[in-house]
């Protein structure tokens, strides 16, 4: 058989019909007596399904995309958790890209989804821009976005509430008797980043305190990012009493700093994050952290998609997931 075996061959390899070897190669309700055989016989002959033939066929992949900032960040970790596991169920298999935040790799992969290569995409991009929106637009597959866009976006979308994370963290430092709080950020230029800036102060306001532009410092959101924003706010005002950062990775950098000047976590200095990682129960001490619901964002992403590609014709879909804050050693003093 020099073109590989066929379904005819199959049939007669496994005493089943031709009509039962179709429906167990694509995927049909059949008997499992059935199945077992058809599926023994086609191991025996060396029978490769083709997938591509399929997809043709049918104009699904079976394939859905997610694109993320930055693969190693724990919070996109948490979300491909949710997501895969609802998609696997679904019969999907997903594709991950890693975009390193930049505009143009996400509207590459925005324009992508004409080529037919996944059924649907869920991004999370840190940054949204007019050609982000028009790309979504006119999307050649459905979209779901993870993470803030403009109201009345055409799009289904999963977003966290970091404003009000941002407030139930000064909040709670207010509340353990802090007054001079720092506040280490990510890029202004970023959704999160610009949400998170306007949230302190905001949260400083509520809490009666005065907005100091010299206990603020602007990064990036890695960790390395955040040692040295902490080491440039230490070095200008050695008499902060609190860090609010603006994603766990930061607070950890800024919590190894804190170390290397001498300064005792939450004694001298009280330090919270946000995003509550695996990683914020795993440092030392461990980490108070606002949790924005990665998991939970992830899960919502995959059902929402879903149900686009089940009945793409519906009105979009905001889901908006509350933020908690998780207290820990780091802003806890013990007697």
């Amino acid at each position: 058989m020099p073109d590989g075996p066929t379904i005819t061959t199959i049939a007669e390899h496994a005493g089943v019909s031709i009509a039962s070897v179709s429906r167990v190669l694509n995927g049909l309700p059949t008997r499992p007596e059935t199945e077992r055989k058809v599926m023994r016989a086609a191991d025996e002959l060396g029978y490769v399904r083709n997938a591509v033939a399929r997809s043709l066929k049918s104009r699904r992949t079976h394939q859905i995309a997610f694109a993320m900032a930055d693969i190693g960040n724990p919070v996109y970790l948490a979300m491909v958790r949710q997501i895969q596991p609802v998609l696997k169920t679904a019969g999907y298999r997903l594709v991950l890209h890693s975009t390193d935040a930049v505009v143009a790799d996400e509207i590459d992969v925005l324009r992508s989804l004409g080529e037919r290569y996944v059924d649907g995409l869920i991004m999370s991009p840190i940054r949204v821009t007019d050609d982000h929106l028009k790309m979504i637009e006119n999307a050649r597959a459905p979209v779901v976005i993870i993470g803030l866009v403009p109201d009345g976006t055409a799009v289904d979308n999963v977003r966290a509430d970091s404003r009000e994370g941002v407030r139930l963290a000064v909040g709670h430092l207010h509340e353990r008797g802090r007054r001079r709080i720092g506040f280490l950020n990510g890029p202004l230029d970023t959704v999160p980043g610009a949400a998170r800036d306007a949230a302190f102060r905001e949260a400083l306001e509520e809490c009666g305190l005065p907005y100091d532009p010299a206990l603020v410092e602007v990064g990036d959101f890695y960790r390395e990012a955040g040692a040295q924003a902490a080491r440039r706010l230490l070095e200008r005002d050695g008499d902060v009493d609190a860090l609010m950062c603006a994603n766990d990775l930061i607070a950890l950098g800024a919590l190894d700093v804190l170390r290397q000047y001498g300064k005792r976590v939450p004694q001298d200095v009280a330090v919270v994050g946000m995003d509550d990682t695996d990683l914020a129960a795993a440092s030392w001490p461990t980490l108070t952290s606002v949790s924005l619901g990665s998991a939970e964002r992830g899960r919502a992403a995959a059902q929402l998609l879903l149900a686009r590609l089940e009945d793409g014709g519906r009105a979009p879909t905001v889901v908006t997931v509350p933020p908690r804050l998780i207290v820990r050693e780091s802003t806890l003093e013990t007697s």
